[in-house]
Formats: structure tokens, C-alpha cells, sequence
């Protein structure tokens, strides 16, 4: 597992005094075990002195990470009950294989969190030089029957002031983009296909003192895009000249699940294109029960995933009443409240 540091300059043991720039005087830090409180352990030169560890994003890779009670396939069941996932950087403990261009930019890192389960990371941090322009592109994700896709981004970002000799070429932002298509397009990466979705920046950005003291400042942004008309999408980010660490990419829609309410039943319903958006779902009526007179029963699935304005219901046939959610053979149906 490697942290990364500024590059450029050359190299970050030549730009703060230290031994020559070269294979050997660039270490790469191991980390020590030790769980939340692993720390750096640098690696020496053969035959050489101990070797300076170099600036990285994240420090330590230790990253809480919240966890959903249970899971089954791409359902998050609990909490986040109305969310579909298309992609969960951190669930994935193989490489991500993102594409990256150049391909000295963004680098693929291997951490743990704290369960010590391992986790996937993208880092870069080349600001001795100016006019930074590093892509990152996931591969692609097919959107199934989602308009609105949200994209949830975790992500740590060094304080520019906290790096010595950066003035002017260090920044604080880096930009996310996407690009709709019917399928996979390949491996090459054009600039001027991908749409601007914004410029992020942190609310919490690290020091030098934070890495001493063990302290993870991870930031959580969510931006949404839509409506989407084809198959898939990539999703790009572009550094332009940060230190920072993309610690997990969550894309996500909303839907709502399948009920039973007022004896009929509602399907899976996708939420609309719109955040006020309202989509109507007519019911059916479960097994031996009818629709009252003039009085379909309706439900409404808002953009937050959730059924909202019952209207009309379904009652028992004769002969049969109701129990629970079902309709039973032999005496009256019970009494209903209507919905309106």
C-alpha cells in the first residue's frame, strides 16, 4: 500500500532539502499494524539513511465507514431502504480499474478501514507544478430504469497552506463530470463529450498537525444528475492541481418498494425526474377483493422514495373478510376507511 505525495520539482526529497530525488530516495510507506491508529512506517534506501515519508492525502488509511444492516445484491436494506445502488467503490476489494490520463495523475491505492476490511482509494496530488489537468473516469454503469441519479462522494483534501513552496500552483477544488451513452465506449477518454456537473470543494481540509494526530477529516458531497435518457453513463473527475484523496464514489436512485395498502397492491415504482415530483401508481386489488364504486385505490412516490396521498382502496367480495392484507373466505368484510 503506497501514500502519495506532491510531484514535480523534482521530487518532493529535492523540493524540502533531503537526499537526491531518485528510485531509492522517493520511498513508498508500509503501514505498520495497529488498526485506527496505524501509523507510517518509511521504508530505508539499502545501505542508504532512513527515508523521508512523503506528503500524502489521506494520511493513515483508516476511514469509518458506515455500514447498512444488511445487504442483499444491489438492495440496502434498513436505513437507506429506498436506495438502488449502480456502484459502491468501497464494496469492491478487487481494483477498480478506472481509467486515468494522464497516466501519471490519479493512482489507485489499497487501504483498510476500521473493521480492516480492505478498500479501494484514487489519490493525486501534484501541486509543485501548475496548469494541472488529471482525469479520472469510472467504468461504465448502466442506469436500469433510473431518471435522477444521485452520486455520493467521499473524499479527504490537504490544506494548501499547510505545504511549503506550493503557492500559486496548489488548489482546493476539483471539478465532476459525466457522459451519457447507449453502451461502453471503450477505453479512451475525450474531454470535450463529458458534462459539467460542478466544482467541489471541502468543508474540512487537512494539515500536517491532523496526520500527527490521527485525525481524519473526510468530507461527504452529493450532487444529483438527470434526467437521463440513455442506457448508461460514466462519471469523470478532474483534479486541476489538489491533494486529495477520492476514498468512495456511491451512485445511487430512488425507488419505491412494493406495498399493500387498502387490499391492493403497488408495485416497485421508480421515483420521477424531478425533485417535487409526484408519480401516480394506480393499485390491484390482492386475491378475492374488488374495488370499491368509482374509488380505485391510488398511491403517490415521491423523489425521496416514499409513498405518500393514499386515495380510494379495494374491499373483500362477498362471502369473504378481510384480514390483515389478504381477504378470507366466510363472513363480512370489515369496515374500511377511505383515503382521500
Amino acid at each position: 500500500m503506497r501514500s502519495w505525495g506532491p510531484r514535480g520539482g523534482g521530487g518532493l526529497a529535492k523540493g524540502l532539502g533531503g537526499p537526491p530525488s531518485g528510485p531509492l530516495a522517493i520511498p513508498v510507506p508500509c503501514w505498520s499494524p495497529g488498526g485506527p491508529k496505524a501509523v507510517p512506517v518509511p521504508r530505508r534506501s539499502p545501505g542508504g539513511p532512513p527515508a523521508v515519508p512523503r506528503w500524502s492525502p489521506v494520511g493513515p488509511p483508516v476511514v469509518p465507514v458506515p455500514l447498512c444492516p444488511l445487504r442483499c445484491n444491489h438492495l440496502c436494506v434498513g436505513p437507506l431502504l429506498s436506495l438502488v445502488i449502480l456502484l459502491d467503490s468501497k464494496a469492491q476489494q478487487t481494483d477498480l480499474e478506472w481509467i486515468s490520463y494522464p497516466p501519471n495523475g490519479w493512482e489507485e491505492i489499497s487501504g483498510l478501514d476500521e473493521n480492516y476490511t480492505p478498500i479501494r482509494t484514487y489519490q493525486v496530488c501534484q501541486v509543485m507544478e501548475s496548469n494541472q489537468n488529471n482525469w479520472l473516469r469510472t467504468n461504465w454503469i448502466e442506469k436500469g430504469d433510473a431518471q435522477r441519479i444521485f452520486v455520493e462522494l467521499k473524499f479527504t483534501l490537504r490544506d494548501c497552506n499547510s505545504l511549503p513552496g506550493v503557492v500559486g500552483t496548489c488548489k482546493e477544488t476539483f471539478n465532476i463530470y459525466y457522459q451519457e451513452t447507449e453502451s461502453e465506449t471503450g477505453r479512451s477518454l475525450r474531454e470535450s463529450q463529458y458534462v459539467k456537473i460542478d466544482t467541489i470543494a471541502a468543508d474540512e481540509s487537512f494539515t500536517q498537525g491532523d496526520l500527527g494526530e490521527r485525525k481524519m477529516k473526510l468530507n461527504t458531497e452529493v450532487r444529483i444528475i438527470g434526467p437521463l435518457a440513455r442506457r448508461g453513463f460514466y462519471l469523470a473527475f478532474q483534479d486541476v492541481g489538489a491533494c486529495i484523496a477520492l476514498v468512495s464514489v456511491k451512485v445511487y436512485y430512488k425507488k419505491c418498494w412494493s406495498i399493500i395498502e387498502n387490499l391492493a397492491t403497488f408495485p416497485d415504482t421508480v421515483t420521477g425526474s424531478e425533485f417535487s415530483s409526484l408519480v401516480e401508481v394506480e393499485g390491484m386489488c390482492v386475491s378475492d377483493a374488488e374495488e370499491e364504486a368509482e374509488n380505485s385505490p391510488k398511491m403517490h412516490c415521491s423523489a425521496e422514495g416514499e409513498w405518500l396521498v393514499p386515495i380510494g382502496k379495494c374491499i373483500c367480495k362477498a362471502g369473504f373478510h378481510q384480514k390483515g392484507d389478504a381477504c378470507e373466505h366466510g363472513g363480512a368484510a370489515e369496515n374500511e376507511f377511505t383515503f382521500i
